[in-house]
This record gives structure tokens, C-alpha cells and sequence, in this order.
């Protein structure tokens, strides 16, 4: 039941940071549920720790847990247009 729920809530995170980072019409639901599997994932390894909240992927959903998954997959999104356009849009 939980990965299934990561992956809702992965989903929801990684649409919401295309819709933020304005790449929502070249994504897929696909590419929205990696956004924001990998961004959470990432988040909760660079940003948790520092924050003191536990990371999504653990299964603890909050609002701060959620905000910092939103914030990671925003600067995974980021990282990607860098590499790919040369620019963060």
C-alpha cells in the first residue's frame, strides 16, 4: 500500500513542479510520477536532515515533508532545463 501511495503523491509533486517550472506540456504522467519520485528522493537525502523532517519516501506524509519533496523535484526540474536548454526558463 505504500508504494502506492508514493506514487500518487510523486505524481501530485512532480505535476505540480512542471506546472511551477513551466515544462507541464513536454511531461508526460510518466515523467511527472519520476520528477517527483527522484526529487523526493533527493530531497529527503540533501534537505530533510538539515529541516528536521521526515522524507516522503519513509512514508511520513506532512505538509513540511511535502513541501520539501515540491522543492526537491523544483531543482531537479531546474538542473534538467540547465543541462538540456542552457537555461532555467
Amino acid at each position: 500500500m505504500g508504494i502506492i501511495v508514493l506514487l500518487i503523491v510523486g505524481g501530485v509533486i512532480g505535476w505540480l513542479a512542471s506546472l511551477v517550472m513551466r515544462t507541464d506540456a513536454q511531461q508526460g504522467i510518466f515523467l511527472n510520477i519520476v520528477v517527483g519520485i527522484v526529487g523526493s528522493v533527493l530531497a529527503g537525502l540533501l534537505l530533510s536532515p538539515l529541516l528536521g523532517a521526515a522524507p516522503i519516501t519513509s512514508g511520513a506524509i506532512s505538509l513540511t515533508s511535502i513541501l520539501v519533496s515540491l522543492l526537491g523535484a523544483i531543482v531537479l526540474l531546474g538542473i534538467v532545463n540547465l543541462l538540456r536548454r542552457g537555461s532555467l526558463r
